[in-house]
């Protein structure tokens, strides 16, 4: 299955977290590359924090989705680190999302080249022995 994400999806979830977030203070917001990167620049506008290049103590940490936990779990144990995705295919527990979606969907960002659609799609589900 795949689902296609909206510029205006996007806004609204960057207004859903800062609304989770305004009342915090921390030292930065960073973005895992690459899928957290857009995320992590919009919030940083909005909520007028630093984008920084790596994640520090009392950071707000961003990434586009949460699947294996592999990416985000590097930073678990970061101090006083909060974490947020867009989408995560699993109830969260030490993590906070925005959306909750099915393992096998396929999520299309607005910033993705969508010519390599099926192409990448084809690839992930190879990689994860998803066939």
């Amino acid at each position: 299955m795949i689902s296609y994400f909206t510029w205006s999806e996007f806004d609204k979830s960057v207004e859903h977290i800062a609304n989770k977030c305004k009342f915090l203070k921390f030292s930065g917001i960073y973005g895992v590359p690459r899928g957290g990167l857009c995320l992590a620049v919009a919030l940083s506008h909005k909520l007028k924090i630093n984008l920084i290049s790596e994640p520090i103590k009392n950071s707000l940490i961003v990434d586009d989705v949460y699947e294996t936990g592999i990416t985000l779990k590097t930073f678990k144990d970061i101090e006083g680190a909060m974490f947020f995705v867009l989408f995560s295919k699993i109830k969260p527990t030490w993590w906070n999302t925005v959306y909750i979606s099915e393992k096998r969907e396929w999520i299309v960002f607005p910033w993705e080249e969508t010519l390599n659609l099926q192409r990448d799609r084809n690839e992930y589900i190879k990689k994860r022995g998803l066939s």
